[in-house]
C-alpha cells in the first residue's frame, strides 16, 4: 500500500482516511467480510458499498491508526473504556485507549485511540512500528512475568511520553496483556523498553544506555 501521507475515500454519509506512514498492513481492512476494502480495485475503499455502522465497526479494528472515519452526522470515534496494552510475538506495542501519545499532531487523529508502537528500537518512525522488527529479526514472544499494582478504574486519559534515547513512559489507568491476550498487568504508571534490550520486557531495565540507543 502507499506510504503517501493520506488518501481520502468519500461516501454519503461517512468518509474514510488512510494515512500511510501509520499503516504496518495487519490486514484487519482487507480480511473484513463485505465490500468497503478489496484488494486492486480502484478505488480499494468504497463507503457506499457497507452501511455507515459497519464501516465505523472496520475502522475501528484498524491497530495502528492508520484508517480513521469522519461520521456526517457528526458521531466522532470514541476512545474504548479501558486502556489496554498488548505485547505482540515478536512485534510491536498495540495500546488503545483515550491515547495523548507525545509528538503525535492533528495529523495524525488515528493515534488518538489506536497506536501501534516501536518496541524492537529499529523503526524509522518512531515511536511508531514500521515493521523494521521483521528486519531486524526482532525475537519476543509477549511473555509479561509482573503483576502491577492495580487499578480502581480502568479508563481517562493515558498519556505517552518518549524519554530522549530511553523508554517509554504511560502514565494514566492501564492494562497490559500478554502476547497469549492473558490480562497480566495492570497499574497507572509504566516505564516500557523501546531499545529492544531488556531482559524484563516489555519493561524497562535500563539497558538502553548498555546499548547506546537513539531515539
Amino acid at each position: 500500500m502507499s506510504k503517501k501521507r493520506s488518501l481520502d475515500f468519500a461516501g454519503k454519509e461517512i468518509d474514510v482516511r488512510f494515512d500511510g506512514r501509520l499503516c504496518i498492513h495487519v490486514g484487519e481492512c482487507g480480511h473484513s467480510a463485505g465490500d468497503l476494502f478489496v484488494a486492486d480495485r480502484q478505488p480499494w475503499c468504497m463507503p457506499d458499498l457497507v452501511s455507515k455502522e459497519e464501516v465505523r465497526e472496520i475502522i475501528e479494528r484498524c491497530p495502528s491508526g492508520a484508517l480513521t472515519y469522519t461520521d456526517k452526522a457528526g458521531i466522532p470515534e470514541a476512545p474504548p473504556a479501558e486502556n489496554s496494552l498488548t505485547v505482540a510475538y515478536n512485534g510491536p506495542l498495540y495500546l488503545t485507549g483515550d491515547l495523548e501519545i507525545e509528538g503525535a499532531g492533528d495529523d495524525m487523529p488515528g493515534v488518538r485511540f489506536r497506536a501501534a508502537l516501536c518496541r524492537c528500537g529499529a523503526s524509522k518512525n518512531k515511536p511508531f512500528c514500521d515493521n523494521s522488527h521483521i528486519e531486524a529479526k526482532f525475537e519476543d514472544y509477549g511473555a509479561v512475568g509482573e503483576k502491577g499494582p492495580g487499578l480502581t478504574a480502568t479508563g481517562g486519559k493515558l498519556g505517552v511520553e518518549l524519554r530522549p534515547d530511553g523508554p517509554l513512559v504511560l502514565t494514566g489507568n492501564l492494562s497490559i496483556r500478554a502476547g497469549t491476550g492473558r490480562l497480566a498487568w495492570q497499574g497507572d504508571k509504566a516505564f516500557l523498553c523501546r531499545c529492544g534490550a531488556s531482559k524484563n520486557k516489555p519493561f524497562c531495565d535500563g539497558t538502553h544506555k548498555k546499548v547506546g540507543f537513539k531515539g
